[in-house]
């Protein structure tokens, strides 16, 4: 049974802002840095640590621009984003579970599921390719389906687009 660690494997999590002061704010390329993902004939358990986000780069244009923010910066945005939107402390854990996973004639596949996040359940699907080796998933979550809000400061002025990109590399 494969299993695979941030030391086998990566999952980002890509924001986007918006918002009048959007032009000063940075988009952002987030790792979990403390994930498990399981893997078993034909069934797939995923465990994300949702206090493990870090600011792994600001991005610019969809380039990363890693002196964009201090290091200082990047941990406070960091907190931010475990204490005041994913709510770390009460919902500790996303977790997927698959139904049913289906191997295409591309060598990628299809996924079918549960996603559980922010103690919200949804069913989710989803493919994988095969790149360079490895099997790749990028997926969009929208925040508010599973009762985030998307993060807001300065009275609204600058925010975070209610829809993620996340990313896994297996």
């Amino acid at each position: 049974m494969p299993s695979y660690d941030p030391s086998r494997a990566e999952c980002f999590v890509f924001t986007f802002k918006e918002g009048l002061l959007s032009k000063v704010a940075h988009d952002l390329r987030l790792a979990v840095t403390r994930f498990d993902i399981h893997v078993d004939g034909a069934s797939v358990t995923a465990r994300f640590d949702t206090a493990s986000l870090r600011v792994d780069t600001p991005m610019k244009d969809g380039v990363p621009n890693p002196s964009a923010l201090s290091s200082a910066d990047k941990e406070k945005i960091a907190a931010q984003i475990c204490d005041e939107v994913l709510h770390a402390r009460e919902f500790p854990e996303a977790v997927f579970r698959s139904t049913s996973v289906t191997p295409r004639a591309d060598g990628g596949y299809d996924l079918s599921g549960e996603l559980t996040l922010h103690g919200v359940t949804k069913a989710l699907q989803a493919q994988t390719r095969a790149r360079d080796g490895r099997q790749e998933l990028t997926l969009t979550l929208h925040q508010p389906d599973f009762s985030i809000t998307p993060f807001r400061a300065m009275l609204g002025t600058l925010k975070i687009q209610p829809d993620v990109t996340v990313r896994v590399v297996v």
